[in-house]
């Protein structure tokens, strides 16, 4: 939403209360639900109530499904007012395609080796896999090199990063 110039708030079991709604908001994001104390489960319930007489979406994250919160009753059924869905980590095969889709779009070659080594040796999730590549990407194009295994190599040892 923010990307389309909307206004987010955003706040998780750690962030300090008190909590309080900004009428520019069209979105109110909670995370980390199951992890929230009484104040904070007092803080997101008001911060619902407020959100949604504002018109404001409310999206909610947590480990478990809202009926298997910890939380006070009427936070928990608030929470799961709208739908609840259960994410998956992506399976091999369809990490595999979406990060070749990805680079055929940025007019990037992926060998198959290339790709069994970043999906052996790193994590699958998208936001993760999207970054190596972006680094990927400009450490390539710095180098004037297609993208091989040795490359790979050599950009985490210029980095000094763990592989």
């Amino acid at each position: 939403m923010q990307a389309h110039g909307a206004r987010a708030g955003w706040f998780d079991a750690v962030s300090p209360v008190p909590w309080t709604f900004d009428p520019a908001w069209s979105l109110v994001v909670l995370d980390a639900c199951e992890g929230l104390d009484a104040a904070r489960q007092q803080a997101a319930f008001a911060l619902i109530v407020d959100a949604l007489s504002h018109g404001a979406q409310v999206a909610a994250a947590a480990s478990v499904p809202p009926v298997d919160l910890p939380l006070r009753d009427d936070l928990r059924t608030r929470l799961a007012w709208g739908h609840v869905f259960a994410l998956e980590p992506l399976a091999e095969g369809d990490a595999r395609s979406v990060l070749r889709r990805e680079a055929d779009r940025r007019g990037i070659f992926l060998s198959d080796e290339v790709m069994a080594y970043l999906l052996t040796r790193f994590s699958r999730d998208l936001k993760h896999l999207m970054a190596l590549l972006d680094r990927l990407d400009e450490f390539a194009l710095a180098e004037h090199r297609a993208i091989t295994v040795p490359l790979l190599k050599r950009m985490f040892e210029e980095e000094g990063a763990e592989l």
